[in-house]
């Protein structure tokens, strides 16, 4: 008697749990019983069918090409093959003389007839994987341009179901915002941290230790500032889950992991450790601790700036926070003007878009009566290709212009809130956080640090610099003025943003446009 083998797959594991194998490998053991046929081996397999490479089935086509049986018995088509080059290899042993037999299936795979069905059958099947992959593509962006992560959550958050946001983990989104803080203060580096992190209780789904690799994976993940990235194209979408960290701690943790070479733990957590600079040789002043004071030295023998103490310096930097601290009321109202400021240039945004989509409806309005033209053969084909080409190069520029009209707004929106949100009471924060805390939020304000003798002179980012300004008015209310000076800073950025696009827009009307075509009768 002839053996064969049977060939039984689903696409996943969860699948392969229900009754599906089992329906298919009754089915097969009914044919075979009915044709006769003698089952030496089942070869079983829980993977797709559209992809190639799946093990048990190469193996199984390895053992039919070395005749260790004479042929195979399939539930059906589409149990085989969902793709056109394994269907090819079933193909080529099919044409050697081994049998395929397909259970559901009466095809008589020897004849013209039966052959055709078959492929034709396979090409449905392969068909079928490209519009189920293009759906639950369509179906996967469109849940991340609503800013949802159709993808398990990442640890610190938490599954709500399909349609949902993730929700934030009450015991690890914690652990995850001092992995951020930690880091970016500089005082561990990623195997240190990953001890520290197994001792306060984060874990792995198996109960071990965060690894180096894993630990860096999680640092470099935007999702925890509100931003999702597909890892595979690095695409970018604003997410509505829930933040655990703000923009600028990830930007600045981004800023460690791509500057460190070589891991080191740090000996003394001076405040102001590698911030200031001498004003002479522009080296960093290297702190030490002498009878129970932080002294801050230059190592230049030649510079006179010969040591500033710490608790100077931070008394010094108090109260110039202080002259830039916002009262309650104070942000209350920068944060209406800017709403005001932005509401401006939103309208003007919309103007602008208005004006392109005009202009988009246009071209497409001309591509139409041009295809018409075409269709009533008023138009030969070359004239049509040629048009058509650039109505649609002018159609991908304008789309494009449209695009970039507010690009940056929505950032610099985020980066106002964040200066609110650092000049409410700015110097009260400053002092009662962590040393590493106020690390990071001395580089946040400040952008030069340098010492000349004693003194240290803090050089403000702005619009923190403008707001000192003010301060220093002679005459009226030197608080009078901050909001409006903030404002301003606000509106001067929108400018700048505004003559940003402007530029753009010249460089691509002074592009090379195509020649014209020849012209021809009933010209579009």
């Amino acid at each position: 008697m002839k053996t064969y083998f049977g060939y039984i797959r689903v696409s996943t594991a969860k699948q392969g749990e229900g009754v599906s194998l089992i329906e298919q490998k009754a089915a097969i053991e009914r044919y075979a019983q009915k044709g006769s046929l003698s089952l030496i081996e089942w070869f079983e397999e829980r993977e797709t069918a559209a992809k190639r490479g799946r093990p048990v089935f190469s193996q199984m086509l390895t053992l039919l090409r070395r005749g260790k049986a004479v042929g195979v018995v399939i539930h059906k088509i589409d149990r085989s093959a969902r793709n056109l080059k394994d269907w090819a290899d079933l193909g080529e042993l099919i044409d050697s003389g081994v049998e395929v037999h397909f259970a559901a299936d009466a095809l008589d795979l020897n004849s013209r007839g039966g052959r055709l069905s078959a492929d034709i059958q396979a090409v449905v099947a392969a068909d079928y994987i490209r519009n189920l992959r293009e759906e639950t593509r369509k179906g996967f962006y469109g849940r991340l341009k609503q800013g949802l992560y159709p993808l398990g959550a990442p640890t610190g958050y938490l599954d709500c179901g399909g349609g949902n946001a993730k929700a934030l983990d009450p015991e690890r989104a914690p652990l995850i915002r001092f992995a951020f803080e930690a880091y970016a203060s500089g005082t561990h580096t990623l195997a240190t941290l990953s001890t520290e992190l197994f001792r306060r209780g984060l874990r792995t789904r198996s109960g071990k230790r965060i690894g180096r690799s894993s630990l860096s994976k999680l640092l470099n993940n935007p999702f925890y500032a509100g931003v999702i990235r597909l890892r595979t194209t690095r695409e970018t979408f604003v997410g509505i889950h829930p933040r655990i960290i703000a923009p600028w701690l990830f930007e600045a943790v981004q800023a460690r992991l791509q500057g460190k070479l070589v891991d080191r733990v740090q000996r003394h957590d001076f405040l102001f450790r590698r911030l200031l600079q001498c004003a002479t040789c522009a080296f960093s002043l290297i702190g030490s601790r002498k009878k129970g004071r932080v002294y801050y030295r230059c190592q230049t023998r030649t510079c006179p700036t010969t040591s500033v103490r710490e608790d100077a310096v931070e008394e010094q930097l108090s109260h110039l926070l202080e002259a830039i601290e916002f009262s309650h009321d104070e942000i209350r109202e920068a944060r209406e003007m800017i709403s005001r400021t932005m509401q401006d240039a939103m309208s003007d945004t919309r103007v602008h878009q208005e004006a392109v989509d005009l202009q988009i409806s246009g071209v497409q309005a001309r591509a139409d009566r041009l295809t018409d033209a075409f269709v009533d053969g008023a138009l030969p084909k070359e004239a049509y290709l040629e048009r058509r080409e650039r109505l649609q190069l002018e159609l991908a520029s304008l789309e494009e212009a449209k695009q970039e009209i507010g690009d940056g707004w929505p950032e610099l929106r985020r980066r106002a809130d964040r200066i609110l949100e650092l000049l409410e009471r700015l110097n009260y924060a400053f002092e009662l956080a962590p040393p590493a805390k106020k690390r990071l939020l001395l580089e946040e304000l400040t952008s030069n640090r340098t010492a000349r003798g004693k003194n240290v002179v803090f050089t403000l980012w702005n619009p923190f610099q403008a707001l000192l300004n003010t301060h220093f008015v002679h005459s009226g209310d030197p608080h009078r003025d901050k909001p409006r000076t903030l404002a301003l800073w606000y509106q001067g950025e929108i400018a700048k943003l505004e003559a940003e696009r402007r530029k753009r827009e010249e460089e691509r009307k002074q592009r090379p446009q195509p020649p014209p075509g020849p012209p021809q009768r009933n010209a579009i």
